[in-house]
């Protein structure tokens, strides 16, 4: 006798129609995205709606304890319990989204987790002589959310990634091109997270793989300095603190010599690189560390631009002649406007717009390709089989 959960599985792959739940949970910390979508076919012939959308903060404690797991030396248990919790965490959170929505578990097919990302360590970043291969690590326990909510969950997506010998970041660009290519338009959907990265899409994109790499720090640091400088802030909303200021150009060229910064695309990073270490040796070697907080956040501000727009120099997506590229833009520094205006100033090829304008919410995209790629993973193109499937 088939065990049941594999037959839902199988029946699954074969429906017309999924409903899945996305996850996500960014290096910003700010809370766990929960978007509720329906997905109609899979690979070319995909559609997604989005049903809702739910940001669920987090408490500052939890927030502080994932912050204290992401770093280099930590307590073996801490990262084991809480690698546990956060799984059980989301779990709880899921079915209050689910409630308030008034859907019954039983009625969603697939839940997508992505899970917490506490250390990416591709090989140019670890360096070991001993062990040439990427590494990535998540935690927030896909059993416990498949466990405890009763439905099918796919999650870890980026091992598989890793597993293929590829760098585990970012995999923002397989469901972009299902989403959003368009014939007849050149589109760069740049997300504007913790680490800012962007696929391009030209008008032709759909006869080829997209480009899709990180670009660099876009919130994680501006956050960081926020906090430190502004007790009680978690992010300086709509830039409003960088905007009186003024970049200091010395700090922005040791701040931009880093290697990353001239690495061939594509590339993935993360706050393992771009952490405050970083920020403050570049600060010691210009002799700036006494420089004013709004300065520091209009320097960091030109830095996140500037990596966006060194990269699109990179991909020689420019030199379109006389084609215009449009950049959807999502995440948390899409409601930057001093970020937004340091890119308009830097890529005036570019006309920027929002994410909304193609039919997502800019803070609900990364929840919504995650249920994109679980979907995929179920029922779709075996090349995008990614993640671990997790029974109840």
């Amino acid at each position: 006798m088939l065990n049941p959960s594999l037959a839902r599985l199988f029946s699954l792959a074969q429906q017309p129609t999924r409903r899945v739940v996305g996850l996500m949970s960014g290096t910003s910390l700010d809370g766990l995205d929960v978007a509720l979508c329906t997905c109609q076919g899979h690979g070319n012939t995909l559609r997604v709606a989005l049903e809702q959308f739910q940001t669920v903060p987090y408490s500052t404690d939890l927030r502080q304890r994932i912050r204290a797991v992401s770093q280099p030396n930590v307590a073996l248990q801490d990262l084991t319990l809480l690698h546990a919790e956060l799984g059980r965490y989301h779990a709880a959170q899921v079915l209050a989204c689910l409630s308030a929505w008034h859907v019954q578990p039983a009625a969603v097919d697939l839940l997508a987790s992505h899970g917490q990302t506490l250390w990416h360590a591709p090989a140019h970043q670890h360096q070991r002589t001993d062990f040439g291969h990427h590494a990535t690590l998540q935690i927030g326990d896909g059993d416990h959310l498949a466990a405890l909510t009763g439905i099918i969950t796919v999650a870890d997506f980026r091992q598989k990634h890793v597993a293929h010998g590829f760098e585990g970041a970012p995999l923002a660009g397989f469901a972009d091109q299902l989403l959003f290519a368009a014939p007849t338009e050149n589109r760069l959907l740049l997300n504007l997270g913790g680490i800012g990265n962007f696929t391009y899409l030209p008008a032709d994109s759909s006869t080829g793989p997209a480009l899709t790499t990180d670009t660099g720090p876009a919130n994680t640091l501006l956050d960081a300095v926020t906090r430190a400088h502004y007790p009680g802030r978690l992010y300086d909303e709509h830039g409003a603190l960088a905007a009186q200021g003024a970049a200091h150009p010395e700090l922005l060229r040791e701040l931009l010599a880093h290697p990353f910064f001239a690495a061939a695309l594509p590339k993935t990073t993360g706050p393992e690189l771009f952490g405050i270490d970083y920020l403050r040796a570049a600060q010691a070697r210009t002799h700036t560390s006494a420089l004013p907080a709004q300065h520091l956040l209009a320097t960091l501000v030109e830095l996140s631009a500037t990596g966006v727009a060194l990269a699109a120099q990179q991909s020689s997506m420019l030199a379109t002649v006389g084609a215009e590229i449009v950049a959807y833009v999502s995440g948390g520094g899409s409601h930057n406007a001093t970020l937004m205006a340091a890119l308009r100033r830097l890529l005036p090829e570019v006309r920027f717009a929002s994410i909304d304008e193609l039919g997502i919410p800019a803070d609900a995209k990364e929840a919504v390709l995650f249920a994109v790629l679980a979907n995929e993973t179920i029922a779709g193109n075996p090349a995008l089989s990614l993640g671990k499937i997790c029974l109840p």
